[in-house]
């Protein structure tokens, strides 16, 4: 190969060349054994021929599009279960959230649902249900105080509210890291989590106290279903 390097000139003529810059014969018989080489015919026999489908990975979406399902389906029942009707209000908004997020991610250019978009999607359903956690405990607190449930609603959400914010704040400076640190899936976790923390955040307690306002404002109550 360092003949190869060594040429200076190349002159071509019909089928015949001449080369110069060689410093022996034995270089240049190298250089002749090299282009010779690559004319030869060399037969291809096929032995065996097979055409390999992406059943792996469909497999593998399905297997993280059932753990998605399956989580959010169990979540539903723990809140409604638990919480009772504001159990039903935070559905309301999980759902919500997980619609927010499938429809912000078809409206970036270039987004794609990964497997890990899918485990960030988990993990923000978890994430919301946390905030709600958050909110309705600090309402049953503040009744058991002695307050009454109107006063116990609206203190239960600004009191609950900063601890909110400080928790999917760290979070998201967190997926900024990885986003601006990582690549591959790990970007795509990152741009899932992100989204998913601002649309919790919009509907665990914006939405959920629209919808407990108008259910439950301007009512005289003695009790709430918590």
């Amino acid at each position: 190969m360092s003949s190869v390097w060594r040429l200076s000139t190349v002159f071509l003529f019909s089928n015949q060349f001449e080369t110069t810059g060689l410093d022996s014969p034995q270089e240049a018989f190298d250089l002749a054994l090299l282009l010779r080489a690559g004319a030869l015919i060399a037969p291809i026999q096929i032995i065996e021929e097979r055409t390999v489908g992406p059943s792996l990975g469909q497999e593998n979406i399905d297997l993280g599009t059932q753990a998605i399902i399956y989580g959010f389906i169990a979540v539903l029942i723990f809140m409604l279960i638990y919480y009772k009707k504001f159990g039903f209000v935070a559905n309301i908004a999980l759902t919500l959230n997980l619609v927010m997020i499938i429809g912000i991610m078809s409206m970036v250019p270039g987004a794609t649902l990964s497997l890990p978009g899918m485990a960030g999607i988990v993990l923000t359903v978890g994430m919301a249900v946390d905030a709600n956690v958050l909110i309705f405990e600090r309402i049953r607190e503040e009744i058991r105080d002695g307050r009454s449930p109107q006063q116990a609603i609206h203190h239960g959400y600004d009191s609950a509210f900063s601890t909110i914010l400080d928790a999917n704040v760290t979070t998201f400076l967190v997926g900024l890291i990885l986003f601006s640190v990582g690549t591959g899936p790990i970007k795509g976790f990152s741009i899932t989590l992100m989204i998913g923390i601002i649309t919790s955040m919009f509907t665990a307690i914006i939405v959920t106290r629209v919808i407990v306002n108008a259910w439950w404002g301007g009512k005289r109550l003695t009790k709430l279903s918590i």
